[in-house]
């Protein structure tokens, strides 16, 4: 089960921890801090360079966490949560398959996280070599916490869309 359980956790953490590069820093083709912030600012997202900068601090740690075992509920925790976030923000609206934009990656990702922080790292991991062990408690602490942080952002966003929107209208873009 340890093997098993460190292929998860290299495949989805060094995945999240390159999509968070591609963010930050403009690495592996990804447009950096400046063009993440633009499109988060796109999406209503304020401020967004701070958004930026969380979301892909986020997935690039947490995923850095998660492929290396350390602390991982709390790695769970935050990619779930940027993937909570990521859903309605960005790709619900282009249906489930990843192909036309969708949703189903942002799903396989933060299931896949959830699972292992439900199941725990395995053997092969930092917290195992440090005699940290977790139960089926943290997987649903990490649930809990992913789910708050992530609503906390789409609710942050579409509460900012009403305070702007027209009198009896739609919101407008800003910007």
């Amino acid at each position: 089960m340890s093997f098993g359980l460190l292929i998860i956790r290299l495949a989805v953490g060094l995945t999240l921890a390159a999509h968070g590069t591609q963010k930050l820093f403009g690495w592996f083709g990804g447009g950096g801090l400046s063009a993440t912030s633009q499109m988060f600012e796109k999406i209503g997202l304020r401020p967004p360079r701070v958004h930026a900068r969380l979301a892909g601090l986020a997935e690039t740690c947490g995923g850095l966490m998660l492929a290396v075992g350390l602390l991982t509920p709390a790695a769970a925790a935050m990619i779930l949560a940027v993937m909570i976030a990521a859903v309605p923000l960005v790709h619900l609206d282009h249906g489930f398959f990843a192909v036309n934009g969708g949703w189903e990656y942002n799903l396989v990702l933060a299931a896949s996280a959830l699972g292992v922080a439900f199941a725990g790292p395995g053997a092969f991991s930092l917290d195992s070599m440090l005699g940290l062990s977790w139960g089926e408690q943290w997987g649903f602490a990490a649930l809990i916490v992913g789910i708050i942080a992530g609503a906390a952002v789409v609710l942050a966003r579409n509460a900012a869309q009403r305070r702007h929107a027209p009198p009896g209208g739609t919101p407008q873009p800003q910007g």
